[in-house]
Formats: C-alpha cells, sequence, structure tokens
C-alpha cells in the first residue's frame, strides 16, 4: 500500500514493519484524527476459508484483552479486499515504532540486570493475565513471542513493553505460518547476509529473515517436531519466556548443551538459572503454570523446585543412609578400616516394603448388592413463573423464492416454494426470557438429561439453584443454547422454532430476492457483525416485515434437519418445505456478531450438532397462524 490510500476510515501514512502474519502500517483515523497500527493479513490468506472460519470464531476474545502490557486491539475489519486488524499505536519519544531487537540494537545488545528484570515482570504479567482470565478472552497464549513482538514506549516515565500480535499464530495456523515464514525465507536469502549466531545485529540481513530466524529460536521442542503432541498452548509461553530471559542476559540463543547465566556471569545478583531451568524443560508438563511467581522467587533468592535430584543430592541421602545407627545393639569393636570416600563407591538406593495385611475375603470388593430398589422420582417445587412472551409479525401465506444461483453448493438453486401464513417474534429471545423457562426447569437439563444450555457459554449465571443474569446483559439474546434448549423453551410458551423455509422467508422482509435483508450490502450500522460482543436486541433497524436481527447478533436454529442437497429436493415438493426426514445436523440461520459480512447473505446457510453449545447460538420462536 502507498501514502495517503485511504484503506477503510484510515489513511495510511508509511509501512513501519513486516512479516509472516502480514505488513504494518501507521495509519490515522479519519474522522477522530488519532493514529493507529493496521496489520493488513496477505491476500492468500484472505482466500482460504479454513483461515476465514478460524478467524471468525476466534478473532472476537482478541479484542476482549484488557492489559497495561498487551497491545490493545479495537476493531477487525475488512475492505478493498483486505482484512486487517486495528491496534494501538506503541511509539517511542520521537514518534517511531520501536520493538525490542531495535531497542537492544541501539543499547549495543545488552540491558542492565535490573533493567532484564523489570522487562520480563512486565511480559510475565501481560502472559498470566491471557493465560489465566476469566473473562471472554481467557486462556489465550500467545504463541508467537519474540523480541519483535514486544514494543517499547519511552514517553511515560520509565520504560514499558507491549506484547504485540497475541494469538495470531493460532489463528493463522501454525502449518500455514511456518509455510510462510519458509518462503519467506527462501525469498530473501538472495539478498541477506549470514547471520551469526543468536544476533540482532545483523544490519543488512532481510527483514523476513531476520523475523524468520527469531520466531524458530522462540520455538519449544514439542514445536519444531511435527509428530508430537502437547497438552496446551500455554507451556510453549512458558518456553519462550525463558528463551527470553536467556537472551536478555547473556545476548544469544540458547542452542544444544548451553551454558546457564551463572556459569559466565557470575555476579549476578538475582537466580536466573532456577528460573530458566523451570522454564526450559523439554517435558511441557514440568514448565510452570504461572510465570510471575516464578520470576519473584528468582529475585527474593527462592529457588524453584527441581523436578530431579541432582547426583549431588543421591550421594548426599547415601551417605546419610550409610551413617544411620545400627538396629542390634552389639558393642562396636575397634577394628582399622580403610578410608571411605563417598565418590568413589556407587550409589545404591535401598528401598524398604511392607507386606500388607491379609485379606480374609479379598473377593468382596467385586460384590454388589442385586436386589431391585424401587425408583422414586424426586419431587421438585412447583413453579408458576409464566413466560415473557414476544411481539409477533404474521407472515402472509404466498409464493416465495428461496436459495441462490450465486452463493455456496448448499444454497443451490434459486427456486418458488409455497408456504402457509405464519408468525415471527420480532427479535430473538433475550436472557431475561430465558432464565425464567431456567427456572422453571430447575436446572439446565430436559426430561431426556440433554443439555438446553450451557451456562460458561453464556450470560447467564447459576449459584446454590438460583439464576442471575451478568449486568448489562438483560436485554441481549441469549447465547449458548442448544436445539434442545430452543425447542423446549417454544414449546414452554405455546410456540415452535421456525422452519427453515419461513425464517429464510422472513428474512428478505418483502423485497424480492435481495442479497442481504437491507439490500444489496450491508454496512456495520446496519446489523451487528465482525465485532466483539452481542447487543440488545432490536439495537439495528428492522427489515420490511419489522424484524429485528434477522441478520447477525446470535445464529438462530431452525426447527429443519441439514441437508447438503436438499434445496434440490425442495424444487420437487415446493409446497410447505419441511426439511429432510432426517440427519445429523440442524440448520442455523442468520450470521452472528462474529461473522463476517459473507454470513450474513440471505441465502446463508448453516448447521450444527443439535446438541451443539457455541457462545453465538440463540434461537427465535414461530408459531401457526389460522
Amino acid at each position: 500500500m502507498n501514502k495517503n490510500q485511504v484503506l477503510g476510515d484510515y489513511n495510511i501514512i508509511k509501512q513501519i514493519g513486516q512479516g509472516a502474519l502480514g505488513a504494518v502500517y501507521l495509519a490515522e483515523h479519519r474522522f477522530m484524527k488519532k493514529q493507529f497500527a493496521l496489520k493488513v493479513l496477505p491476500d492468500d490468506l484472505c482466500s482460504d476459508r479454513a483461515f476465514i472460519q478460524r478467524f471468525e470464531e476466534e478473532v472476537g476474545q482478541l479484542s476482549m484483552l484488557e492489559h497495561p502490557h498487551i497491545v490493545k486491539t479495537h476493531n477487525i475489519s475488512y475492505d478493498q479486499g483486505h482484512y486487517f486488524l486495528v491496534t494501538d499505536c506503541i511509539v517511542d519519544n520521537v514518534g517511531e515504532t520501536t520493538n525490542l531487537a531495535h531497542y537492544l540494537q541501539d543499547r549495543g545488545g545488552r540491558l542492565s540486570e535490573e533493567e532484564t528484570f523489570i522487562l520480563l515482570h512486565q511480559i510475565a504479567d501481560a502472559l498470566d493475565y491471557a493465560h489465566h482470565s476469566k473473562g471472554p478472552g481467557k486462556g489465550m497464549a500467545h504463541r508467537g513471542i519474540k523480541l519483535n513482538n514486544i514494543l517499547v514506549s519511552q514517553r511515560d516515565k520509565g520504560l514499558n513493553y507491549y506484547l504485540s500480535d497475541f494469538g495470531l499464530t493460532r489463528i493463522i495456523g501454525v502449518g500455514t505460518f511456518l509455510t510462510r515464514a519458509y518462503q519467506a525465507v527462501a525469498e530473501s536469502l538472495g539478498l541477506a547476509k549470514k547471520m551469526t549466531k543468536g544476533s540482532v545485529n545483523a544490519e543488512k540481513a532481510s527483514p523476513l529473515h531476520t523475523s524468520f530466524q527469531q520466531s524458530f529460536n522462540f520455538l519449544a521442542p514439542e514445536q519444531k517436531n511435527v509428530e508430537s503432541t502437547y497438552p496446551t498452548e500455554l507451556q510453549i509461553d512458558a518456553y519462550a519466556f525463558g528463551v527470553l530471559a536467556y537472551y536478555l542476559l547473556m545476548g544469544e540463543f540458547p542452542e544444544g548443551y548451553f551454558d546457564m547465566p551463572s556459569a559466565r556471569l557470575p555476579n549476578l545478583q538475582f537466580h536466573w538459572d532456577d528460573l530458566l531451568k523451570s522454564c526450559m524443560q523439554t517435558n511441557p508438563m514440568n514448565r510452570p503454570e504461572k510465570l510471575l511467581p516464578t520470576l519473584d522467587a528468582v529475585k527474593e533468592g527462592q529457588p524453584t523446585d527441581v523436578s530431579h535430584p541432582t547426583a549431588e543430592t543421591l550421594i548426599q541421602q547415601t551417605k546419610a543412609s550409610t551413617q544411620t545407627t545400627p538396629a542390634c545393639s552389639e558393642p562396636k569393636k575397634e577394628t582399622y578400616e580403610p578410608e571411605d570416600d563417598a565418590s568413589l563407591r556407587p550409589i545404591i538406593l535401598s528401598t524398604q516394603l511392607e507386606r500388607p495385611l491379609h485379606d480374609p475375603d479379598p473377593a468382596a470388593v467385586f460384590r454388589v448388592d442385586s436386589s431391585v430398589k424401587q425408583y422414586t422420582p424426586e419431587e421438585k417445587e412447583q413453579s408458576n413463573i409464566e413466560p415473557l412472551q414476544t411481539e409477533m409479525v404474521v407472515v402472509k401465506g404466498g409464493t416465495f423464492f428461496r436459495g441462490s444461483n450465486d452463493g455456496n453448493r448448499d444454497e443451490m438453486s434459486h427456486h418458488q416454494i409455497t408456504l402457509d401464513s405464519f408468525a415471527i417474534e420480532v427479535h430473538p429471545v433475550t436472557n431475561e426470557q430465558f432464565v425464567r423457562f431456567l427456572e422453571v426447569m430447575g436446572g439446565v437439563k430436559d426430561g431426556n438429561h440433554n443439555d438446553i444450555i450451557r451456562l460458561k457459554d453464556s450470560r447467564i449465571n447459576s449459584s446454590k439453584g438460583k439464576f442471575s443474569i451478568e449486568s448489562g446483559y438483560i436485554k441481549h439474546p441469549v447465547v449458548g443454547v442448544t436445539w434442545y434448549g430452543g425447542v423446549a423453551y417454544a414449546k414452554w410458551v405455546g410456540k415452535r422454532l421456525p422452519s427453515e423455509a419461513e425464517w429464510e422467508v422472513a428474512i428478505f422482509g418483502g423485497l424480492e430476492n435481495p442479497l442481504f435483508p437491507s439490500g444489496e450490502d450491508v454496512e456495520k450500522s446496519q446489523a451487528n457483525f465482525f465485532s466483539s460482543d452481542t447487543t440488545a436486541v432490536k439495537s439495528y433497524p428492522p427489515n420490511g416485515y419489522g424484524l429485528y436481527d434477522m441478520a447477525g447478533n446470535v445464529y438462530e436454529w431452525c426447527q429443519d434437519w441439514y441437508g447438503y442437497n436438499y434445496y434440490e429436493t425442495s424444487i420437487q415438493e415446493p409446497i410447505n418445505p419441511k426439511g429432510p426426514l432426517q440427519g445429523v445436523y440442524r440448520v442455523l440461520r442468520g450470521g452472528c456478531w462474529k461473522s463476517l459480512k459473507e454470513d450474513l447473505r440471505c441465502s446463508r446457510r448453516h448447521r450444527n450438532n443439535p446438541g451443539t453449545v457455541n457462545s453465538t447460538y440463540g434461537i427465535r420462536c414461530a408459531a401457526d397462524v389460522q
């Protein structure tokens, strides 16, 4: 992109970075006149459907991270065929972006021990927050820690360090990231001079080459082995944190068998060896769960736990065992014995076993009571809670068109159907309405023990059998609802879920074959999509039938089974189509708050297992009209 080029609401000022995950530009918002950093993702990634799906499912978490040492992601947008992230612009005292590699180069490659501790303390605090946060972005790992992804700001008093590109490696995909990195190196080898071991001072090296070499040096052992599996991604960050600490202290990256800081820097004040031994364990499960306490223990002189005893410890244990008093009281005779050197003796660890007590009936553990007990169902107190009904709109029966000739394969083809009149609610079911249903049910399971809702994916909480709604979410659509929960709720209020055909006719709003419910395009002011959370119902304009949030906010369950080629059958059975007779998945329609614009098309179809729970799945009820 060129200077003064416009991307969405931003004027491009200049390019300030380039890596395997895309180019970074300094830009100014056209209306707020405030500078931001735009990371423009590569075009080939944006044409990859697998990437788009991961991007849609996980990118919303990025904007939920709020920490003073994590670069804030404000917006994720699409314009002119480009996907880009809008983040805070971290600049130094002269208005330039400085990453840790540049800062170390200006400082001669080294920091003082106290400066190193301050830097690591800020990074550890940020990682612990992201790893263990209980908010919507909980359990997120960085996966791409390196010098270029740590930004330095000197505008405030003292130095501040910020982690950037949080979670992008996971969204883009590990395989895709490594492939792009290798390609970048191959393209840059003709320009790059050979770089010294672990150095960031190769001034003539290609930026892509340098970025890749940094990324590789920070990879954990399990990441370099394509056949290995690892329990969680949090341990990967712990290993990279150890590599960062080693580089800051030693001025080079650890390779093979490497010296501990104490062996080469005897004047260090803190116990850095303990930190490195803890974070850089080959087995991921032996790495620390939280980094900040591990780092603080280093300064306080409290060595971290060692997984395996050292040879010196075993020798001391052996000495102690040989010096114990014998059990017999026979007087000791004075005899000559040669001097005993413990270092020359083999280490023998003896273990005393206790014989178990005799069990006269060892088969008793397998014996069960075979008598049949009478089942008495638990008596539940009858509740008199009445539902909060939603206003409904009647769609008069007639002939309509559904499907598309230009969409996905399961939307084809554009064909005519006939429907009887039906009524449909003007907005999705809200938390305020659904929590009453849960109070009546007395839990989150139906009579067949199917999940109605999973509370941790919703905005509803439970404590001591009572349900409550998170502050500010009373009028938001309920999320985390299964298809079973939608059917049960609709039955409780005397209604049903809409058929897919009814839902698709309703989203048209009386328009003839529109691409979106608002016409040939949809703007952020017309629907809640590509954002960070749900919004209260009726926050956006209704369609021609007076229905709100038909596109965006939450996906809505329909009654029908999903069939990939069902629309071909629907052409042959056009009167009141009800979907396939059986199937694996149930239909979802409408897109959600995390969706891209593409998912808000009127004919766009989605599906999932009826018992699946998702923070984007909600419901809207319908009814027959006499």
